[in-house]
């Protein structure tokens, strides 16, 4: 009986050592993940100080946004057909006018809006004009487009329009300018009227622009006719007349 108690004891203690040494090392190798910056709690619980990751922001609209791309690009003119059949070919550089590109399709929910919008417009506005733009038969269904589209309204297939003014996706509205044959503005949004005021917007900045430019440029071109005209008269700068008035008195010089 002895014997038998002995050896339960020593089994006891074997088994004591070993357990500990086990939790001893489960520690240690805790310590060095935490050390590494492993996401693992000291306490047990994988990554319960860790922040969580939120989820990817998601645009509710799931609208195209428009490439970056330079000021004025060279526009492109349209050929195609129209969703009945006939041949079309429409020319937007170099003209008198200018000219709205409303690139849509026949399945998403926004272009739906933006036919619905346009067919309550009736086409009155014809300044500057307005051009749908589907892809082709080889993208679109032509029946389909034929159905949605009003009459009143102009048309054209062309999958090779959406290559040339590099569309990311419908809906999606391009401005051109007519006579320098350049886009003004680009760019999308939920629903035709507040595409034409991001537009409008665009195109009135663009024109300040402009218009600053020119004043400048004409001031310079002023400074230098008068340089000219004064250097063809024997008049360099720093000459006693620049400083002399038409009754003979002296405008004091400034440095």
């Amino acid at each position: 009986m002895t014997i038998v108690v002995t050896v339960l004891t020593v089994a006891v203690i074997v088994l004591t050592v070993l357990v500990a040494g086990l939790l001893r090392s489960h520690a240690v190798i805790l310590r060095r993940l935490h050390d590494l910056g492993g996401d693992v709690d000291m306490d047990g619980a994988p990554g319960a100080d860790a922040a969580p990751t939120p989820p990817p922001a998601t645009d509710d609209l799931d609208l195209p946004q428009p490439p970056t791309v330079s000021e004025g690009r060279v526009a492109a003119d349209l050929s195609g057909v129209g969703p009945r059949g006939e041949a079309r070919a429409i020319r937007v550089a170099g003209t008198p006018h200018d000219t709205i590109l409303v690139f849509l399709s026949s399945g998403c929910t926004t272009c739906h809006r933006f036919w619905d919008d346009l067919r309550a417009a009736g086409g009155d506005d014809d300044d500057p004009r307005v051009v749908v733009v589907s892809r082709g038969a080889d993208a679109e269904s032509r029946t389909a487009i034929a159905d949605i589209a009003p009459r009143e309204l102009t048309v054209v297939m062309s999958s090779e329009a959406w290559t040339a003014y590099e569309v990311p996706g419908s809906p999606y509205v391009v401005h051109v300018d007519g006579p320098s044959g350049r886009v003004r503005g680009e760019g999308t949004g939920p629903t035709w009227q507040q595409v034409q005021r991001m537009l409008r917007q665009g195109a009135g900045d663009l024109d300040a622009r402009r218009a600053g430019h020119r004043t400048a440029s004409a001031d310079a071109q002023r400074e230098e006719d008068v340089d000219r005209v004064l250097l063809a008269a024997g008049i360099e700068p720093g000459d006693a007349s620049l400083y002399t008035r038409a009754d003979g008195t002296t405008v004091t010089r400034t440095t």
